[in-house]
């Protein structure tokens, strides 16, 4: 207990400066002798604290004591902060605490040039929970249970949880399904009904795992895509393709040739696209992306 409260009245001189004893007192529910003792072992601990007589004194550490420099340089600190900070994208609940904590023992505080989040602009409260359920079940090895959607519908699984991963701006969820008993890779925002079941993880990661979706099969075909784009959509022509895929053209429209893998999931990513997409090319493709806008036109037609 002495242990935990010497570090405890170390932070608190780190954060606030100036204490006193009777604060420290009240705070800890001991008598202030006690506390004098606590100041003395951590002097001879050789932190730099005096005290100050008087109104305006107090406890105090030395100006610009830091946690020991020796053990950690100063871009060693900096990037323990930083990992700290990326840690907000995992959602990784003691991490403010942890960051706050590690900023006044490094006296750092010009910190906030950097933000990760891999969140939605919108509401992702259902997502937050989701993710933090999985990363429980990761960590203690329990298999889950949990509803899919995919393309080929709804179905029940039953799933050994390898590890999280983060790919193409969505988390997923790689384990190995008991019901397909193969390795399988899940996004996470079409997952419902997540429980944690008891029955211990027996199956280990394989070396040669590979991300595979289990709306699709493991191999797919690919197409060579031949697509026009006006100017109003230079933002997705950057975010979505690789530079040297792209043609721009004299009145700011684009030209891109590119392959994706075939499936359904193609005409619902190239109508995202809405009126500033063209598909030239392939003609099969062409054809049924008309098809579709047609019958979607039909449904708002007096």
């Amino acid at each position: 207990m002495q242990i935990s409260r010497l570090f405890q009245i170390t932070y608190i001189l780190l954060e606030n400066g100036t204490t006193t004893a009777g604060e420290l007192a009240k705070r800890f529910e001991v008598s202030a002798r006690t506390i004098y003792r606590d100041i003395d072992a951590l002097c001879q601990a050789g932190i730099p604290i005096y005290t100050v007589q008087g109104k305006g004194g107090g406890i105090m550490l030395m100006d610009r004591f830091v946690l020991n420099k020796s053990v950690l340089s100063e871009k060693e600190q900096n990037e323990i902060l930083i990992a700290l900070q990326s840690l907000s994208a995992s959602r990784y609940p003691e991490r403010d605490e942890i960051f706050s904590k590690m900023s006044a023992l490094f006296k750092k505080s010009n910190l906030n040039w950097i933000e990760v989040d891999f969140s939605s602009w919108g509401s992702d409260e259902k997502q937050r929970k989701a993710f933090s359920v999985l990363k429980t079940a990761v960590i203690e090895s329990r298999a889950l249970t949990f509803s899919y959607f995919s393309a080929a519908g709804k179905s029940e699984r039953r799933v050994e949880p390898v590890k999280l991963l983060f790919k193409d701006k969505s988390w997923y969820l790689d384990g190995f399904c008991l019901e397909r008993m193969a390795y399988r890779t899940f996004k996470i925002s079409r997952m419902t009904n997540i429980e944690i079941t008891d029955e211990s993880c027996v199956h280990l990661e394989p070396r040669d795992s590979r991300l595979v979706s289990t709306a699709d099969p493991p191999e797919r075909d690919w197409i060579n895509l031949n697509l026009k784009i006006s100017h109003e959509g230079a933002y997705r022509v950057y975010d979505d393709f690789d530079e040297k895929n792209i043609v721009k053209h004299d009145d700011q429209s684009f030209t891109v040739t590119t392959s994706m893998p075939t499936g359904e999931w193609i005409y619902s990513y190239l109508l995202s696209f809405g009126t500033v997409l063209e598909v030239i090319e392939p003609l099969d493709v062409r054809n049924e992306m008309a098809r579709r806008l047609k019958i979607m036109s039909e449904k708002y037609l007096l």
